[in-house]
């Protein structure tokens, strides 16, 4: 494929308002966050992506044509160095603040900030933007927004707890992009008024009893073994495993997740 040439660099503010300069169109780009990696390859960038994490998981191509440099919190620093990147993705909650400040003192890094689905969509646009694929990402994000507004509210908004792990039990609470589409699914997050992913024993859910307790399929891997554990808590509650991806991924993935929502309740 032939690459544009570069043009000066491109300054930019990202959703911590820091200011980055990137060289534009960016060539060799490292992706320090899944749901940001597939919406890399979904503009049409996988040519240009050169590094990415182990749990970059979609598309199946990723950890195949691209570098595999660690998690998204224990990051090879010289395994990126090598690769040279002109851009840095990363994400404030899913990678670390130290590892970030170690990688932006050498590489240009945008970072995004997501807690709903506003903010994920604008990050669509931003990446769009620097990556010289606006049109797409915007036509992406129009996509998107549009499956969501079609997913019309249920009748009852009905209660639920959302697990992300086990042992100890974690829930998504209130100020997370999970939060934000589970009250958009049209369920009442039990939980919604602590913050961020807090512990709860078993007493405090069968206090809170919910009516759906969901089980997150990551980053936990819940599964239907799990099913009694957590149905001896609640009796009277439906505990199902869910998609994690289509919960708290928050690049293209989203395309899927209002239909998903729409199909759980049905059921």
């Amino acid at each position: 494929m032939l690459l544009p040439p570069l043009l000066p660099p491109l300054t930019v503010t990202d959703q911590m308002n820091r200011r980055v300069a990137v060289p534009f169109p960016p060539q060799r780009i490292v992706s320090l966050v899944p749901s940001q990696t597939e919406l890399l390859f979904d503009l049409g960038l996988g040519d240009r992506v050169v590094g990415v994490t182990k749990f970059c998981l979609h598309p199946t191509e990723a950890r195949t044509q691209a570098k595999v440099i660690g998690g998204t919190k224990n990051f090879h620093f010289e395994a990126i160095a090598a690769l040279n990147p002109d851009l840095i993705l990363g994400n404030k909650e899913e990678n670390y603040q130290e590892g970030i400040e170690q990688l932006a003192a050498r590489h240009p890094v945008w970072m995004s900030d997501i807690s709903n689905l506003p903010e994920a969509l604008d990050m669509i646009r931003r990446v769009g933007l620097l990556t010289s694929r606006p049109e797409a990402a915007a036509n992406l994000a129009v996509s998107i927004n549009a499956s969501f507004e079609a997913l019309t509210p249920p009748a009852t908004t009905e209660t639920a707890a959302y697990f992300i792990w086990r042992a100890p039990y974690m829930v998504a609470a209130g100020g997370t992009f999970i939060n934000d589409l589970l009250q958009r699914a049209g369920y009442e997050n039990v939980f919604g008024h602590a913050t961020r992913y807090p512990e709860v024993s078993a007493e405090a859910l069968r206090e809170a009893a919910p009516q759906h307790v969901l089980l997150s399929s990551e980053p936990y891997p819940f599964s239907e073994k799990h099913l009694s554990e957590f149905k001896a808590i609640c009796p009277t509650a439906n505990v199902r495993v869910v998609d994690g991806e289509l919960f708290s991924w928050y690049g293209s993935r989203l395309q899927h997740s209002a239909a998903y929502f729409r199909q759980l309740r049905a059921q």
